[in-house]
C-alpha cells in the first residue's frame, strides 16, 4: 500500500516537472512579448513584466514586417492544402480499404517510405520544375508539395478508419443499387468523421509550421508564410526579441484553437484508427 502510494506520488512529481519544462519556454515567450525593450535585456530577468506594453504586437503588424501578409499566405496555403489532402486521402483510403485492388501491401509500404522521405532530397529538382512552369513565389508552389508530403500519413489514418466500418454496409449499399462513389460519400465518409478531423488537424499544423520549402520556393516577401517571415525579423546586427516573440505568439494561436476545439476528435481519431489490417 505504501509502495503504491509512493509510486503514485513519484509519478505525479515527474509529470509536473515534465510539464514545467515543456511550458516554461512558451511562458517565457509570452511574457517577453509584453515587456518593454529595456526589461527584455535586464539581468537577472524578471519572471513577470513590471510594465506591460503592446508595442511589439503593433510593430509586428506594421509595414516594417508585413506580418498580416504572412498570416494571409499561411492561412491560404494551410487551408487549401488541408482541403486537397482530405479529398484525395479519403478516396484513396477508402479504395485501399474496401476495393479489390492488387498489391495493397507494397502500396502501403510505398506510402510509408514517402512519408519519411526528407524534403531536402528533392528540393533542387522541385525548384527547377516550378521555375520552368513559372510557379515560384505563388500559392501553388507550396500547396502542391505540401499536399504530396502530407497525403501518405492521411491515407494511413483514413484507411484504418474505413477498415473499422463494417463491411456489411458496403454490401448492403451495393444491393440497394448505390455506386461505389455513392457508397463512399453517403455511407462510409460520415462514419469516419474522427479520422477526418485527425488528418485535417495534423495536415493543417504541418502546413502552418513548415519552414524549409517555404523559404526556398517563395523568396518574395509578398508570398512568404509565417515561419519564414518570423525568421526574417532579425536584422544584421540586432535581434528584436519582443517583436519576434509577439509574432510567434500570434502564430501559435490558431494551433491552440484547433487543439482545444477538436481535442476529443483528435484523441478518438488516433486511438480508434489504431487497428491492424
Amino acid at each position: 500500500m505504501v509502495r503504491s502510494r509512493t509510486q503514485k506520488v513519484t509519478g505525479y512529481v515527474v509529470l509536473i516537472v515534465f510539464l514545467i519544462l515543456i511550458l516554461l519556454p512558451f511562458y517565457w515567450m509570452f511574457i517577453t512579448s509584453f515587456k518593454v525593450n529595456t526589461s527584455i535585456s535586464e539581468y537577472p530577468p524578471s519572471l513577470f513584466p513590471l510594465h506591460w506594453t503592446l508595442e511589439h504586437y503593433r510593430t509586428a503588424f506594421s509595414s516594417t514586417y508585413h506580418f498580416g501578409t504572412y498570416i494571409r499566405n499561411s492561412v491560404v496555403v494551410a487551408v487549401l492544402t488541408t482541403f486537397f489532402v482530405l479529398m484525395f486521402a479519403s478516396m484513396a483510403g477508402f479504395s485501399i480499404a474496401r476495393l479489390p485492388i492488387k498489391a495493397k501491401t507494397p502500396m502501403m509500404m510505398g506510402l510509408l517510405m514517402i512519408s519519411v522521405f526528407p524534403p531536402i532530397a528533392i528540393i533542387i529538382p522541385l525548384y527547377m520544375m516550378l521555375h520552368e512552369v513559372g510557379w515560384l513565389n505563388s500559392y501553388q508552389a507550396l500547396i502542391i508539395p505540401y499536399t504530396a508530403f502530407n497525403l501518405p500519413f492521411a491515407i494511413w489514418i483514413l484507411r484504418n478508419f474505413f477498415l473499422q466500418v463494417p463491411g456489411a454496409l458496403f454490401e448492403a449499399a451495393k444491393i440497394d443499387g448505390a455506386s461505389v462513389f455513392q457508397t463512399f460519400y453517403r455511407v462510409f465518409l460520415p462514419l469516419t468523421t474522427p479520422g477526418l478531423f485527425t488528418a485535417a488537424v495534423f495536415t493543417f499544423v504541418a502546413s502552418w509550421t513548415e519552414f524549409f520549402m517555404a523559404l526556398v520556393l517563395n523568396t518574395k516577401a509578398t508570398w512568404q508564410t509565417i515561419p519564414v517571415g518570423i525568421a526574417l525579423f532579425s536584422g544584421e546586427y540586432s535581434v528584436p526579441y519582443g517583436d519576434l516573440f509577439a509574432g510567434s505568439i500570434v502564430s501559435i494561436v490558431p494551433i491552440l484553437i484547433l487543439v482545444v476545439i477538436f481535442r476529443k476528435w483528435i484523441v478518438s481519431g488516433l486511438t480508434a484508427g489504431a487497428v491492424k489490417g
